[in-house]
């Protein structure tokens, strides 16, 4: 499957390839050998083989020695190896920043980690918008100069504002919806048209302390560590494709407040490594889990 369509007619000097198939000798030598008589050096590469499935995983930046190429002649020329090896394949402009729309409701914290590493060119992506299903946060993307919309949402109109959601990020040309501390369930329909496109963030006290105030929860149970998880959205609430996660230690002494705001700090920095991470192609789906190539 090729997913490098969009590049048929651009010129780019750096490409950053993706691809998994099923392992087998000559692979690495095949894409190093068809990318050199292309004119271009490798100059990141990382290998990674699922011994349980016999899946191969590979990410590569290539880069042209020979000025800008035509995309089209270098997707043609490799079209041989990948159906050779029928790969799961990406080529892409390294050069070419995500374009992504956030959805957030009440809670700020992931919102403005994301627009503040956008701001400081951390964060390699275009915000090209923020979507709500309140008005709390629209002073905040003001501020950054972000297009702000907001979204009711009751039982009834559940599917028409989903589609005002895909019609924001269909206008804006995003290909990434991040939920920010979204505080809605999205439906089976958008989930599947988002598949591998939609990145969410929670606590890692799931499967236990669901529902309202998980921290108060984990603070009555005494728990030593609390943490954050990312991963990819799919029908199946909250079990999507694991991203990042981290960590931190707590104590007995710390208050409910205290585990929320740690835990707001934690979730915060997940998410922003799991956009980042998406943004610089660095993540390959391997069934139910990923493969990450980060650094």
């Amino acid at each position: 499957m090729n997913k490098s369509a969009n590049l048929a007619h651009s010129q780019a000097e750096e490409l950053i390839l993706k691809f998994s198939c099923d392992d087998r000798p000559g692979i690495v030598a095949s894409v190093a050998s068809l990318f050199s008589l292309q004119g271009f050096n490798i100059r990141e590469s990382s290998q990674f083989e699922d011994v349980s499935t016999r899946r191969f995983f590979m990410r590569t930046v290539l880069e042209s020695v020979e000025g800008p190429k035509n995309v089209s002649d270098v997707v043609s020329a490799f079209q041989s190896v990948a159906e050779r090896y029928q790969m799961d394949w990406e080529l892409c402009d390294a050069r070419q920043k995500s374009r992504i729309v956030i959805a957030v409701s009440q809670w700020g914290h992931c919102l403005d980690n994301l627009l503040n590493g956008w701001k400081r060119g951390y964060l390699p992506v275009e915000i090209a918008a923020v979507v709500s299903n309140h008005e709390d946060m629209r002073e905040l993307c003001n501020w950054y100069g972000v297009p702000y919309h907001y979204l009711p949402v009751t039982k009834e109109s559940k599917e028409d504002q989903e589609a005002q959601i895909l019609r924001v990020m269909a206008e804006s040309n995003a290909e990434l919806l991040v939920l920010a501390r979204y505080m809605q369930i999205l439906s089976d329909k958008l989930c599947t048209q988002l598949e591998g496109k939609a990145i969410n963030i929670h606590h890692s006290f799931l499967p236990g302390f669901k529902g309202a105030k998980p921290y108060h929860q984990a603070f009555d149970r005494g728990v030593k560590l609390i943490g954050a998880t990312a991963h990819y959205v799919t029908s199946e609430l909250d079990e999507g494709p694991i991203i990042e996660q981290s960590v931190e230690r707590v104590s007995h002494a710390n208050t409910p407040d205290e585990l929320v705001e740690i835990g707001r700090d934690i979730e915060a920095v997940v998410l922003q490594r799991a956009v980042r991470w998406h943004a610089e192609h660095r993540i390959l789906l391997n069934g139910t889990k990923t493969v990450v190539f980060a650094r």
